[in-house]
């Protein structure tokens, strides 16, 4: 591996620079807690609503749906209105269907659900390009901060969701309702950019950029260790907490497990984009994170060995280093911020579209066979094909 001199003490940010960061990191913080909410509420809502484990992974589900859809589509949003303009949109698109997620009914329910899911898919595509368009020479300190505060907002609606509804007037749907608040202030917070940020090039022609980008093997291995790693991480996600309550612990304990998760998971944001963006070949980074993984799913297969919150903190600390590793390849394997937004677009698109089974299946297969034996070794041939994939997705190179 050959190591690049890191660029950071060099690097002096003007005050622009500093007011986009900081629009960054408050879309970053708004793009899990929506999601890492409903995980602990599981139970409060099959309760209050009678639905089924499947239906209920639906809700986590969906919204990887429309991140299939709407993550390809967004190059076309950004070449008509700008990145800018396409967030703040987002932003606003966010708060409302947050809100309408906990209005009364089954069907305000999936709506909001659909709709903020629709939000997220921008915010998922647009950071790894505005991180190539203005701090390409120190993509892996952005991409550790921006993703670390991704991590941080999930672990945070993970382990309040549950006291929010049981401690205080709100219930399950106000529990829920809160995070309408935390997107409108960074609906606020991105005004600024609104006028500093340019629209992309008019005369790019978007069909001829997909198409090259779908002959070329390595965007396909990209795509697929995002989406594969998106898998494990919604399924952790929607069903961990059912799975600790499976152990005879209580739902207080297994939302504060999912926590947990999501806490070490910051730590593997943080630590895993900055090594990786000091050198050129990560590919042995992604056989150290997948060894890991498998140690932390095998802890979980095993209920009589206990130390529970051992391999929760393990796998944690993998999905959030590896989410952060397969951000910053899109940066470091795109020659520009546009082709960054159609390798992210691609990626996006073809990953969520494979995670979004996920939440569905392992509830399916939980419910088939009456236990999360199946279900567990689902996750661990998912590290197998991360392997290959991460593999394909580290070696230098780029698009």
């Amino acid at each position: 591996m050959s190591y690049k001199k890191p660029s950071l003490e060099k690097k002096r940010y003007s005050t622009n620079d500093i007011l986009l960061i900081l629009g960054i990191l408050f879309i970053a913080i708004n793009l899990r807690p929506a999601l890492a909410s409903v995980g602990p509420l599981v139970n409060h809502i099959r309760i209050a609503t009678g639905l089924s484990n499947s239906m209920l992974g639906l809700l986590t589900t969906l919204p990887l749906i429309a991140f299939g859809v709407f993550s390809s589509l967004t190059p076309l949003f950004t070449k008509r209105f700008g990145i800018a303009r396409t967030l703040f949109g987002a932003l606003l698109l966010m708060t409302i269907g947050i809100g309408v997620r906990s209005l009364e009914g089954i069907f305000p329910l999936y709506l909001g659900t659909l709709l903020f899911g629709i939000a997220i898919a921008f915010g998922n595509v647009l950071l790894p390009s505005l991180t190539k368009r203005n701090f390409s020479s120190n993509s892996g300190f952005i991409t550790s901060l921006y993703s670390s505060v991704m991590a941080i907002g999930a672990s945070l609606a993970a382990g309040i969701s549950v006291p929010l509804a049981d401690n205080t007037n709100l219930g399950w749907r106000g529990s829920l309702a809160v995070w309408a608040i935390l997107a409108f202030i960074g609906f606020l917070v991105w005004i600024p950019q609104l006028s500093r940020i340019s629209i992309s090039d008019q005369k790019r022609n978007y069909k001829a950029a997909m198409k090259t980008l779908g002959k070329a093997p390595k965007a396909w291995k990209i795509a697929f260790f995002m989406g594969l790693q998106s898998f494990t991480f919604y399924v952790i996600l929607a069903w961990l907490p059912a799975i600790v309550q499976s152990r005879e612990y209580d739902a207080d304990y297994a939302g504060w497990m999912l926590s947990l998760s999501q806490a070490t998971g910051i730590l593997g944001s943080v630590i895993i984009p900055l090594w990786a963006g000091k050198i050129n070949d990560q590919r042995f980074i992604v056989i150290i994170l997948m060894l890991v993984e498998s140690i932390g799913i095998l802890g979980l297969l095993l209920p009589s060995l206990g130390f529970i919150s051992l391999w929760v903190s393990l796998i944690g600390f993998v999905l959030g280093g590896s989410f952060g590793l397969a951000l910053l390849f899109i940066v470091l394997r795109s020659k520009n911020s546009d082709t960054a937004t159609e390798l992210s677009g691609m990626a996006q698109s073809i990953g969520y579209l494979v995670a979004a089974s996920g939440p569905l299946v392992f509830g399916s297969l939980f419910d088939f066979t009456g236990g999360w034996t199946y279900s567990l070794t689902l996750l661990l041939i998912v590290v197998f094909l991360k392997i290959y994939m991460g593999i394909g997705a580290g070696k230098p190179g780029k698009l």
